[in-house]
């Protein structure tokens, strides 16, 4: 059976997915971008679908921000390392999840700018349709929706989401279930993906929750396993791994590290990415002209039709793999999607 899987890899990208995310300069019709990329779940990035928004012009400008936001309270998001929702930790590995203020937006965008990895990294965000909450003094700088995407899909978006953040700032792998457009506004995103088929290759356990708090007096993190214990799926493969453990991750991860490659892409201002739903992807980025990257995430509802049932199944086959013979079994412990996190 683990030949059988090795095989669905491969052939995958030889019939569907190809070697590269497509690219293009304008934007889809709905009927185009449904039948050639949803229905196919296939990313794509189109280069000029939201070069209209005055965000583009005016985001840049911290000065525009604080000015705008001057008044209206956000969620500020902090860790030691820019490693939220992450697995963690040196022996006890644990799902580390930031530890949330609710800051006025000038104070937050300056903790932001000024994070430093290893001390106090801060990020900008909250999976809740924050731009539509939070948010709301700018959002006429960007559209309410993506509209073509919305006619194809049949609905308008769930939920609409900010972020603002450094390269200090990393976003582990993992999947959502929304099928997403991820728009860029300033700096650039730089997205590894691979697709659900590939799940064995992504070492999926679970790890016990946990919570960062942060004590402002001594300017210190601690780590905090919640009571009673939750447990959380998750990936610890590190993609880009320091050169002195490289070569002890490569023997961890044989499945990754010596599969396919990842999909590469980078999203920049004025670019939006299609994000199929239950894709795996990692996620970094680089500052723009304000020292940050910010980005508008549109989440619609997916489908739960045959491809999800499909997925389903292929998760419940585990490899029990060594670094040398991995093999496959059949999984009847859990049902990883009931905790899955949204990230």
């Amino acid at each position: 059976m683990a030949k059988e899987i090795e095989n669905l890899w491969r052939e995958v990208r030889e019939l569907s997915l190809g070697t590269k995310i497509d690219r293009f300069d304008s934007q889809p019709s709905p009927v185009k971008f449904l039948r050639n990329y949803v229905s196919q779940s296939k990313p794509c990035v189109i280069s000029k679908a939201i070069t209209h928004w005055p965000a583009l012009k005016l985001w840049s400008d911290p000065a525009y921000l604080t000015g705008a936001l001057s008044d209206d309270v956000v969620s500020l998001h902090l860790t030691p390392n820019g490693c939220a929702d992450a697995v963690t930790g040196d022996s006890d590995l644990c799902f580390a999840s930031a530890h949330v203020e609710k800051v006025l937006f000038p104070e937050a965008l300056k903790v932001v700018q000024s994070s430093c990895k290893g001390l106090k990294v801060g990020y900008l965000q909250q999976q809740n349709d924050c731009f539509r909450t939070e948010y709301s003094t700018v959002a006429l700088d960007c559209d309410g929706d993506i509209e073509w995407a919305t006619e194809a899909f049949g609905c308008s978006p769930e939920a609409v989401n900010l972020w603002i953040g450094t390269d200090d700032s990393v976003t582990s792998f993992h999947k959502d279930h929304y099928e997403n457009l991820y728009a860029v506004v300033s700096g650039e995103k730089h997205f590894l993906l691979l697709p659900p088929t590939d799940v064995h290759r992504l070492y999926i356990e679970q790890y016990p929750a946990a919570n960062y708090s942060y004590h402002r007096d001594t300017d210190a993190f601690k780590l905090e396993v919640e009571e009673p214990v939750r447990h959380v799926p998750w990936s610890s493969v590190d993609p880009y791994p320091s050169p002195e453990k490289e070569a002890s991750e490569r023997l961890k991860f044989p499945l990754f590290f010596d599969g396919p490659k990842p999909f590469h892409c980078t999203v920049k201002a004025g670019e939006v990415l299609y994000l199929p739903s239950m894709w795996f992807h990692h996620v970094s980025q680089t500052p723009g002209d304000g020292g940050y990257t910010i980005a508008v995430n549109y989440w619609y509802d997916m489908q739960f039709d045959i491809k999800y049932a499909y997925f389903n199944f292929l998760q419940s086959l585990l490899y029990k793999s060594s670094s040398l013979n991995p093999v496959l079994s059949w999984r009847e412990d859990e049902d990883s999607e009931s905790s899955d996190a949204e990230v």
